[in-house]
């Protein structure tokens, strides 16, 4: 099939003060959050002006795609819009209809297969189609990427810069750790969330010449009372990494792509001044972000949407995933 124009679809975030309880309040919405917790999310916030950087990243990541693209001989339109805040999906929709687009392929800023993380995606696109009704662009999504050589590339490199901050003569004891975001383990019991996850860490690791590495969680934002996937990375910071006698320790956000709230607040403030009050040397590795390897990563997956000879590239024990989903593929939680 052909295409008229690549669509990246993003979360959103504020981009002011005032901005963010509105937004807090479109992302919780119809969820059994209390607004006590969403108030102390806020004022995560507050410690970084009031503004998320993930609309600046998006930014960045249009242009850059844009360049990775037409170097390489590809000048589709790019256009951005988010789930939550704006550019808002419907309004990004209605442009494109504007512009003659009648059909797309989305990038949408999210590895890993869960409700959250893709099939709620897709149930916001397409409900910004019917807002649009007639004329709507029709949207298909890349396949999600968690085993792609070019996004394990882009970790790698992103862990080996940040090992090379710890001590040399430090750093082969140094203790390597992955985060995600944690999500109910009801949800994660209806999707392969967490299988994917450890693979992409598994052949980070692998990549990296190590043993299989720690994967813990972070960012739960659930009642007390309910279960999600641990351990949580504050948690394992005052049990397991105290009790084996960690002195160095690099984190690793594989299940982040950019440097967004919850990565700055939750690991650069939170987990950083644990570690710091008990005596571990802590290193934040960055995000994929603009990785040139990830860059390349997204076109690879355009070029073979368009191109059903194109090999489908994947590392390890899956093989790529599939392009289309399932209607009943990463429900909110099983039956």
């Amino acid at each position: 099939m052909n295409y008229d124009a690549v669509l990246l679809v993003s979360f959103g975030g504020p981009e002011k003060k005032n901005d963010v309880v509105p937004f807090l309040e479109r992302v919780l919405e119809g969820r059994n959050v209390p607004r006590a917790r969403m108030m102390e999310v806020a004022r995560h916030y507050d410690r970084f002006g009031g503004k998320s950087p993930i609309n600046d990243q998006s930014r960045a990541m249009q242009a850059a795609l844009a360049n990775e693209l037409e170097t390489n001989g590809l000048r589709p339109p790019i256009y951005w819009g988010n789930r939550n805040w704006h550019p808002l999906l419907a309004d990004t929709l209605r442009t494109m209809k504007a512009d003659g687009v009648k059909s797309a392929l989305a990038f949408v800023t999210s590895a890993y297969s869960s409700y959250s993380g893709c099939r709620q995606y897709l149930e916001d696109i397409a409900r910004a189609r019917a807002q649009i009704g007639e004329g709507a662009p029709r949207i298909d999504k890349l396949r999600v990427f968690y085993n792609h050589p070019l996004f394990v590339q882009a970790i790698a490199d992103r862990v080996r810069e940040a090992m090379m901050k710890i001590p040399e003569t430090r750093r082969n004891a140094t203790r390597l750790v992955y985060t995600a975001h944690s999500i109910p383990c009801s949800m994660a019991r209806a999707c392969s969330y967490e299988a994917q996850l450890r693979e992409t860490c598994r052949l980070v690791s692998l990549a990296l010449g190590r043993a299989p590495d720690l994967l813990v969680f972070q960012s739960r934002s659930g009642p007390p009372g309910e279960p999600w996937l641990g351990p949580d990375i504050l948690e394992y910071l005052r049990t397991t990494a105290t009790s084996d006698g960690v002195t160095d320790l690099v984190i690793a956000p594989a299940g982040f792509l950019s440097d967004h709230i919850e990565v700055l607040y939750d690991l650069d403030f939170e987990a950083l001044s644990l570690s710091r009050k008990l005596g571990i040397n802590m290193v934040r590795a960055a995000t994929v972000g603009l990785h040139p390897a990830f860059v390349s990563m997204i076109r690879e997956l355009i070029v073979e949407r368009l191109d059903e000879n194109r090999e489908r590239l994947a590392l390890g024990n899956f093989g790529p995933n599939h392009d289309v989903c399932a209607p009943d593929c990463c429900p909110l939680e099983l039956p």
